[in-house]
């Protein structure tokens, strides 16, 4: 019996360990994919986080390099945060990123480095910090016809 509890004691602070260690574990960005997605370790799990109200340049299309560039600037050595929303067709991870407490999405749309994605979204705040942004020109709203990434992906996908 004495040995039963001993077991018992020693299961359940294994059990209160796992939980403080995951409790203390912070979430990191490890790899910045375009404007709009990220791979996040956090703790044990590691994922793919489809940042939502957003849709930025794809790496391959014009001014994805350089939103990529300004995630991976605003994110870079930052303490993060995530809160997770569901999961989309692609089956990566959907929700809303912080860096340095700053929100990406409204950052992104903020500089002009993303379209707010009215599809998924009915933020009206990142609407009109949108219309903001194209009235002032930044970023990808300098050039003269930008295309938008669902527009490019639907000319850049093979069937």
């Amino acid at each position: 019996m004495a040995a039963f509890i001993r077991f018992t004691i020693l299961l359940a602070i294994g059990w209160l360990f796992s939980f403080s260690v995951a409790a203390w574990a912070t979430p990191v960005i490890k790899q910045v994919y375009d404007g709009d997605t990220v791979k996040i370790q956090d703790g044990d799990r590691l994922y793919k986080l489809r940042i939502t109200d957003i849709d930025a340049p794809e790496r391959n299309q014009k001014y994805g390099k350089q939103a990529r560039r300004a995630l991976i600037k605003l994110c870079k050595h930052a303490d993060i945060s995530v809160q997770l929303i569901g999961i989309d067709k692609y089956q990566r991870d959907l929700g809303y990123l912080s860096c340095n407490n700053i929100p990406v999405s409204e950052f992104m749309i903020t500089e002009g480095h993303a379209w707010f994605n009215a599809r998924y979204s009915s933020n009206l705040y990142l609407q009109t910090t949108e219309e903001d942004a194209r009235h002032a020109r930044r970023g990808l709203w300098k050039q003269k016809r930008p295309i938008p990434p669902w527009v490019w992906r639907q000319k850049h996908t093979r069937n």
